[in-house]
């Protein structure tokens, strides 16, 4: 059960109301993640800002993209994250199978990509920390050092929207993604 209200764009607070329209728009709806975090223009800004400079700012194709998002969603079980993210990484190229396979840290069809993804899976296990095994094998695999730093702005704003759907509770408005096998 949801801790904070979910808004519609009307319902929302003032301060939030053109944030959350221009996201509903690009989303072609309102998802329940962005009308929670519009109670508290502050998070729904923050939110905003942080995927506007990686959108802007950042390099990666949506592919990998969305490939960082299964990984950080899958590290924190973040069930609302990893079905969006499904859906998103459908959309960009990936087959749901290959999402699962990166959800479960089995990325055994692109090797670049593999070693992209263990980064992010690692900032995201470990509070950050990385082993030089992993930046070396991203290193190796073509990435570049700027694309290695970049890593780490996907992870936060991922970490981020995680992390308030487990702090507010967010009821999930989107087909569930695929179980995980072990």
């Amino acid at each position: 059960m949801p801790r904070i209200p979910i808004h519609t764009i009307d319902s929302a607070p003032e301060e939030s109301r053109g944030t959350l329209a221009a996201i509903s728009k690009r989303m072609g709806k309102t998802l329940n993640i962005h009308a929670g975090m519009a109670h508290s223009p502050v998070v729904l800004a923050t939110y905003a800002a942080m995927s506007g400079a990686v959108r802007e700012h950042g390099a990666f194709d949506a592919r990998t993209r969305e490939a960082i998002a299964l990984a950080v969603g899958n590290e924190n079980d973040c069930r609302y994250c990893q079905s969006a993210h499904t859906i998103s990484a459908k959309a960009a190229g990936l087959s749901e199978e290959q999402t699962v396979a990166i959800r479960a840290g089995r990325v055994d069809f692109d090797e670049k990509l593999a070693a992209i993804v263990e980064v992010a899976r690692q900032v995201a296990r470990n509070t950050g920390t990385v082993s030089d095994e992993a930046w070396a094998a991203a290193s190796a695999a073509g990435w570049s050092e700027q694309d290695i730093a970049e890593t780490f702005a996907h992870v936060a704003v991922n970490l981020y929207t995680n992390y308030f759907n487990h702090f507010a509770g967010t009821e999930l408005d989107l087909p569930e993604a695929p179980a995980v096998s072990a």
